[in-house]
Formats: C-alpha cells, sequence, structure tokens
C-alpha cells in the first residue's frame, strides 16, 4: 500500500507540473489558438516547447526517483525480451543442444531435465565448477548431463578437446573420467597433457593421436561453436537448463534450484 501510494503522489506531482506549465504557456500569452492541428504544424512554438522543457526539468530534479524508476523498468522489459528471445533460441535448437551422438552424457540417460554444458579445459571458472557438477550427478539420478566441447581459449584448448573427443570415440565410457582429469589438472592443457593424461588410463596415444583426425570431431567442434552462436554464449563455463541459458560459474546450490524449476515447467 505505501509503494502504490508513494506513486500515486509521484503521478499526482507530475500531473500538477503540467498543469502549471499548461498555466503559464496560457498566462503568458503563449497557448495556440484551438483548431484542427494539421501535418506540418508546430504544436508548440519555441517559447512554449522552453517553457515545459524548464518545468518538467525542476520536477525531476526535485523527484530524482522518477528518472531511476523509469530506468530501471526500461531496464526489466529489455530483459524479459532478452529472456524471451534467448528462450526462443534454444527451443529452436533443442534438438542439436541434447542429442548430437557427438556430444558425451553423463548421468541417466533417460533422465526428466537435460543439463547442457559448454566448457573449455583451460577455463579457471570451468575447473572451478567441477566438484559442484560431479556432486549433482552423485546426488540427483535423474539428471542428464551432456558435455559441449567449446575451445575458445587458443590452439592449446582445441588440441585438448580434439583428444577428449577422441576418446569418446575410442570408448565413450571413458570420456567422463579423461574429462574429470584434465579439469583437475593444473598448468595449461594441451596435447601434451592430454597423451600424458591418456597413458595414465591406459589408452593407447598412437590409437588416441589416430582418433583426434576424425573428420567427425572437426563436425562436432564446428557445431557447438555454431550453437553457441545461436544462443548467444559468449564464454565459459555456460549452461543450458530447461529453457534457461545461465552463463558463469554456478554452484550446486544453483544447479539444484534451476534442475527443480526445469522439472517443474
Amino acid at each position: 500500500m505505501e509503494i502504490a501510494s508513494m506513486a500515486a503522489d509521484r503521478v499526482q506531482r507530475f500531473a500538477q507540473a503540467a498543469m502549471m506549465a499548461g498555466a503559464v504557456i496560457a498566462g503568458s500569452g503563449l497557448a495556440m489558438a484551438p483548431g484542427p492541428v494539421h501535418a506540418g504544424d508546430r504544436a508548440l512554438s519555441p517559447v512554449q516547447e522552453e517553457a515545459v522543457r524548464t518545468l518538467v526539468r525542476e520536477f525531476i530534479l526535485q523527484n530524482p526517483e522518477v528518472m531511476l524508476e523509469s530506468l530501471r523498468a526500461h531496464q526489466a522489459r529489455a530483459e524479459a525480451e532478452g529472456r524471451e528471445q534467448a528462450q526462443a533460441a534454444v527451443a529452436d535448437a533443442r534438438d542439436r543442444l541434447e542429442n548430437n551422438p557427438m556430444s558425451p552424457v553423463a548421468g541417466n540417460p533417460d533422465g526428466d531435465v537435460t543439463v547442457v554444458e559448454f566448457f573449455d579445459y583451460n577455463c579457471g571458472f570451468c575447473r572451478r565448477v567441477v566438484p559442484d557438477i560431479q556432486a549433482h550427478l552423485a546426488a540427483d539420478g535423474n539428471v542428464r548431463y551432456v558435455f559441449k566441447e567449446f575451445p575458445i581459449l587458443g590452439q592449446e584448448s582445441v588440441d585438448a578437446a580434439r583428444a577428449a573427443l577422441a576418446v569418446f570415440i575410442l570408448d565413450p565410457e571413458a570420456y567422463l573420467p579423461f574429462h574429470m582429469a584434465l579439469m583437475q589438472s593444473r598448468g595449461t592443457i594441451g596435447r601434451t597433457k592430454a597423451l600424458e593424461v591418456a597413458a595414465e588410463m591406459g589408452i593407447d596415444p598412437v590409437q588416441l593421436e589416430d582418433a583426434m583426425a576424425d573428420p567427425r570431431i572437426d563436425a562436432a567442434l564446428r557445431s557447438n561453436l555454431e550453437l553457441a552462436r545461436q544462443i548467444d554464449i559468449r564464454g565459459t563455463p555456460a549452461f543450458v537448463i530447461g529453457d534457461e541459458v545461465v552463463p558463469g560459474a554456478v554452484g550446486l546450490d544453483t544447479l539444484e534450484e534451476l534442475v527443480a524449476t526445469a522439472r517443474g515447467s
């Protein structure tokens, strides 16, 4: 009630300012003669316009919260429009986001909610969110995770992504352990580190390097880049959960909330 009263008071004050403007214009003999307004006619003379501007400026200076409220309302409308556009883009890309055979899947393959992550092995924030993803996978037996290799931080990242997808081609079950091992490694992750981790896991390095040349890998990386552009993902990590594109290293609580929201929609 208090907010509504304040808003009504502001409207009343602005109306009073407008009435004052009209009175000033009329009292100073600046009012235009009544009659129809035709194309090309000026609604106000320059002197009249200046009188109105002065009164409006004084009103705004005395009531700056009106401008702040207007800016907030404009920002809220812009954010709502952006969210609607993003949701439409996600809906259009849904099948490619969730069902590309070259996008590894973890968790429950028949889960009722799919979480899609775009990541880069050399992204510090991507590494930071790994424990939360592991905890979420362990705690929620009905969520499906899709991993989108999105190497945007240089050639080393491209090489690491190629190695990970090569592991996926050779042995899909080995992808998640390999992915987690790379994410938990220190320093720059590229071809050398990827081959070291693969060897530690018992993956033949010669077979891995051969698989890294598979044309399906190039196609998958191009597809991920195009998808990111379509849904306006500009950095890593970024998640698609339900209809929402969520940038940044979200924590476990946020992941759980977003998945719960997607389940309820």
